[in-house]
């Protein structure tokens, strides 16, 4: 899996924020007379304490209130609180930082975001310390994109060895993955020792990207022994977690193996997929590669089809999938059609 230019921004849950909303508007439903308010209701509600408490000079609600607005996709309502409280709150300076890169809610200014971005980074502040890693990896990115910065693959991957830092399961496993892949790149940057040795750690510490990038390097020997049973397992738990590039390896390897019946069930599966960004925005994962997976699985199920493997035939639907195939990822389509003509599917 090579590094692509579509790697989205490291999101930081704050599970701790979030959580304070949740009991807001659930000590809010167990006041007398509320147990009956709607959804909208009661989230004017928790709108209203959370305004009623920055008024009495609650500092962390404002980015309390930022969150609730970006929850709800307010995103012009949460800019405003989260522009109002970055110079002493560094998780609305990150929240800012990431709407101003993308433009949410607002003017884009990439160069700010970075600004803000460098300031946390570097910051000493215990307030900062859970958004370091976080911050690295998406200065790694400017970089890599040459927005806000000017492009510098050097400067992106120092961002990102920082952010990854030797594989610390507490540090940035997007960065860990996206070593992984910024390794596999055919160019001057091309180690596919190290592209597996971060893939694996990354897998280690949780990553649906790269646990299915490991699966492939196991099936074809890239940066490895090639090891049939590790690619299995690596593909099988990716796909099963929802990693849908993995699914289409795996429907290939069921394939090649002649277990018809399983390409044909997991291709027709994959082959249904439609929505790129929703199911990156799921699983974390790469577009490009949510792309490069649905045209896998479609290319195969369209064979399936077209032979007979493992579904009844159909030859007007296998043209069908053939044309979705393509329409997914053209190269990826015209591989695999090669290789039919080789013989090899």
């Amino acid at each position: 899996m090579e590094l692509s230019k579509d790697i989205p921004q490291e999101k930081v849950p704050f599970t701790k924020e979030k959580s304070i909303l949740n009991d807001i508007a659930q000590e809010t439903k167990e006041l007398p007379g509320y147990g009956s308010l709607t959804e909208e209701e009661l989230m004017e509600k928790v709108e209203s304490i959370l305004l009623e408490r920055i008024k009495n000079g609650e500092k962390r609600a404002y980015f309390q209130l930022g969150l609730f607005y970006h929850e709800q996709n307010f995103f012009e309502k949460a800019r405003i609180y989260f522009e109002r409280s970055k110079d002493f709150d560094f998780q609305s300076m990150y929240m800012l930082s990431c709407m101003l890169y993308d433009g949410q809610g607002g003017k884009q200014d990439e160069k700010l975001a970075v600004e803000y971005l460098k300031k946390i980074a570097n910051s000493e502040s215990k307030q900062a310390k859970h958004l370091k890693y976080p911050a690295l990896f998406n200065i790694g990115r400017a970089y890599f994109q040459g927005f806000g910065v000017k492009q510098s693959d050097e400067e992106a991957l120092r961002y990102w060895l920082l952010a990854a830092d030797d594989g610390n399961p507490s540090a940035s496993i997007a960065a860990q993955t996206t070593l992984g892949m910024f390794y596999s790149r055919q160019n001057d940057s091309l180690d596919l020792k190290k592209a597996f040795f971060w893939h694996s750690e990354a897998t280690g510490n949780g990553s649906l990207e790269s646990q299915g990038a490991l699966g492939v390097m196991y099936e074809y020997g890239i940066g490895v022994k090639q090891d049939a049973d590790n690619a299995y397992v690596c593909l099988k738990e990716a796909s099963d977690r929802g990693n849908v590039y993995a699914m289409g390896n795996l429907v290939a390897n069921y394939y090649r193996r002649k277990l018809y019946t399983k390409a044909a069930d997991l291709a027709a599966r994959v082959a249904q997929f439609s929505d790129v960004e929703r199911l990156a925005e799921e699983t974390g994962c790469l577009p490009s590669y949510i792309a490069k997976g649905i045209s896998m699985g479609c290319f195969y199920y369209a064979r399936c089809l077209q032979e007979g493997h493992g579904v009844r035939r159909n030859e007007a639907e296998a043209k069908r999938y053939y044309s979705k195939s393509y329409q997914f990822d053209p190269d990826v389509c015209a591989r695999l059609q090669n290789i039919t003509q080789h013989g090899v599917i």
